[in-house]
């Protein structure tokens, strides 16, 4: 049985490098394009993988080529697979990244079958048999069933919402839940950017149905190059992350992810979880592509260092 389920999107990517990301009625060379795996839930599943936790992923894509493609490759790197729908109705999801030379990214998405999957396709075993569940952008009412059948098995919980978080109605999915991820754009729309800066405040302005939902979990902050930090009730635990020149930022939140997720699952307290995940996503950020090859030994030299 696999230690944690992934649950969320599962795309294909295609990954353009420019010289530049272009002005509006601008335009840019392309250098390179690549062809790969992508999603959240898919990149995080296979970050742990990686680092000797046994992961399944739930998602769903199309019965075309990219969606066998995707399925083959997580498969491949030894992502347990069985619970990924592939539909008909739809084509996989392809999202087009576009990366200049310092490594920013902005992202084109097609419709796609990406949240064609529904809670009743995980079944009630495997999920009482795991350690954890994380969450990624999904429909919030699939997000919302999964994370109450989570804590009904006693299995702890993660999601990381993405650039939705405010829009997307989460708030019944985000009560459910032990641990939040949010980067520093989606924690100022979901709390707002004072809130962000002096942490949580009595004195906070009203709150919306999810900025009251996230009082009540454990929030976890990417800041980038300037680190991370879990904030729990009062408490503040904060690392300065690790300077690298970024290549490629697609996907480092996902790597994040899962460092924190594998250290915790190790019994690591907050600070050692916030180191390994911050070395996960400088790696990644580091390299080119969604899903740079963790491993033990990498991370361990990067925090050692």
């Amino acid at each position: 049985m696999s230690r944690v389920i992934c649950a969320g999107h599962v795309n294909w990517d295609v990954t353009l490098r420019v010289d530049a990301l272009p002005e509006p009625d601008g335009e840019a060379t392309v250098e390179s394009r690549v062809g790969a795996g992508g999603g959240s839930a898919a990149n995080v599943a296979s970050g742990l993988v990686s680092l000797d936790v046994p992961a399944a992923l739930l998602g769903s894509v199309g019965d075309d080529e990219h969606g066998h493609a995707a399925v083959a490759e997580l498969a491949s790197k030894g992502v347990d697979c069985r619970y990924v729908v592939s539909v008909d109705r739809g084509p996989t999801t392809v999202k087009y990244i576009v990366v200049d030379a310092a490594g920013e990214v902005f992202v084109l998405g097609s419709p796609g079958a990406n949240e064609a999957f529904e809670a009743t396709d995980l079944p009630t075993d495997p999920l009482a048999a795991a350690d954890h569940l994380h969450l990624t952008s999904q429909s919030p009412d699939t997000a919302a069933t999964l994370a109450r059948r989570a804590h009904e098995a006693e299995t702890t919980v993660s999601f990381d919402p993405g650039r939705r978080v405010g829009d997307r109605g989460y708030a019944d999915a985000l009560r459910e839940v032990d641990y939040v991820f949010l980067n520093d754009r989606e924690a100022a729309t979901a709390l707002g950017e004072a809130a962000v800066e002096r942490g949580r405040s009595a004195d906070a302005e009203p709150m919306s149905d999810v900025t009251e939902a996230l009082a009540r979990t454990t929030l976890v902050l990417k800041h980038g190059p300037r680190g991370a930090e879990v904030r729990d009730g009062d408490e503040r635990h904060v690392h300065p992350g690790y300077p690298v020149d970024a290549v490629d930022t697609t996907g480092a939140g996902d790597a994040f992810a899962s460092g924190f997720i594998a250290a915790r699952l190790d019994g690591a307290a907050y600070e050692r979880a916030l180191a390994v995940a911050n070395a996960c996503g400088a790696l990644t950020a580091a390299e080119p592509g969604a899903r740079t090859q963790l491993s033990w030994r990498r991370l361990d030299d990067l925090v050692a260092g």
